[in-house]
């Protein structure tokens, strides 16, 4: 094959489409999507191609086809199912040095259409030859990996202008419980700060030359302050460059992304959340405990064992499963808390370290017994701490 590849703008330039059947329309479509001026010439349409001309999308002759319909056009497609209209429509576009696409036989046209991926400014036509089918197999193939992140996004030429920064939870530590939206992000980083809890496998499919940037936070180690942290954002997006902030979690859930949030829209930063699986919801689930379930409790608090001091007697008094994230370091005084405050010592407590990852493990106490059984077991975090009936279901 001699063909030579090539994208057309047709904004607002006039397209010519013979027929009125399905084909028609779905050919249609992607002329409309190229905001072309389309003209359909017919005795008779389908539905879809009736309504689009009743909402002012096309203009619709219905008639034979006459050589004079060509005046003015720059595309033609003919599709009508009747070899010998299409042998004269070709032969009309072909006499007026007009590409014309024939829908019955590709080998007889003098222009084709692709199977096209498209996501955001990227767009990648396959063309198999005479085998369409085998185009739209490579093509949603080609679609999916462009859709989760997988293929390379990246720019590689700056076009100036300023940049934008994307606030991505990146789940409960699972790489594979991201969103697809957070994947494709990443794929078109040019900088990535991340945090320490977020799923770190994910920095293996980054290109060399993305720039990544720890900002991870441990008790009594910050390797950057928020402050600093929400100076770096900006600056960098109004470098022009992409930045990805890749949070563990979701960005809003006892996570300071409001604060970038706040930092990029004073600085007049284009900016976007995206939230993640919150670790506060998956991480019991991936050890089988269920937040809330029938017959057992409706409703779950999500508290944070990291933050100051904490109003035990209102925590202890709220109905439902209590969820308590960074907190292992406080645990005995959460369960001797909880305890002095009315919750029975022999509520059940799990603490899940590790969520969703190969390295999970589940200790499984109760309030009364949970701090020496986690001490014996070495717990450590990341970890979620359930306390209430339903941690009793852990899969342990």
């Amino acid at each position: 094959m001699n063909h030579y590849p090539v994208l057309l703008d047709l904004d607002g330039r006039r397209a010519l489409v013979v027929g009125g059947g399905p084909v028609a329309a779905r050919r249609i479509r992607g002329l409309l999507d190229a905001a072309a001026d389309v003209e359909v010439v017919a005795p008779s349409v389908c539905e879809d191609i009736w309504d689009a001309a009743e909402r002012g999308e096309l203009t619709l002759h219905l008639r034979e086809f006459d050589a004079s319909d060509l005046d003015g056009v720059w595309l033609v497609h003919t599709a009508t199912g009747e070899r010998s209209t299409d042998n004269a429509v070709a032969a009309a576009a072909d006499s007026r040095n007009l590409w014309c696409v024939r829908a019955d036989d590709a080998a007889a046209s003098s222009a084709w259409t692709p199977a096209v991926a498209r996501l955001g400014d990227v767009v990648v036509a396959v063309n198999a030859g005479a085998d369409p089918r085998r185009a739209v197999a490579l093509r949603n193939a080609i679609a999916t990996q462009l859709e989760t992140g997988e293929l390379p996004l990246r720019r590689h030429r700056m076009t100036g202008g300023r940049g934008h920064v994307a606030l991505v939870g990146g789940g409960p530590g699972d790489p594979g419980l991201i969103t697809t939206r957070g994947r494709i992000l990443l794929a078109e980083a040019d900088v990535v700060v991340v945090d320490r809890l977020a799923p770190q496998a994910l920095l293996e499919h980054l290109g060399p030359d993305v720039e990544v940037i720890d900002a991870g936070k441990a008790p009594h180690a910050h390797t950057l302050t928020q402050d600093q942290i929400n100076a770096l954002i900006v600056e960098r997006a109004k470098a022009g460059q992409r930045v990805v902030r890749l949070k563990g979690g979701d960005p809003f859930v006892l996570g300071r992304g409001s604060e970038e949030l706040a930092a990029c829209r004073a600085a007049a930063v284009d900016v976007t959340v995206v939230p993640g699986v919150t670790s506060a919801l998956a991480v019991p689930a991936a050890a089988g405990i269920p937040v809330t379930a029938r017959g057992i409790t409706s409703r779950f608090t999500v508290v944070s064992g990291h933050d100051g001091p904490l109003d035990f007697a209102s925590i202890a008094a709220l109905d439902g499963t209590l969820l308590f994230l960074m907190g292992v370091s406080r645990l005995p005084e959460i369960a001797a808390e909880l305890q002095s405050h009315g919750r029975p010592s022999g509520e059940p407590v799990a603490v899940i370290e590790k969520g969703t990852t190969a390295d999970q493990r589940v200790t499984l106490a109760t309030l009364g017994t949970i701090a020496a059984r986690a001490a014996d077991r070495g717990v450590q975090s990341p970890a979620v701490i359930v306390v209430g009936e339903v941690a009793a279901l852990a899969d342990t």
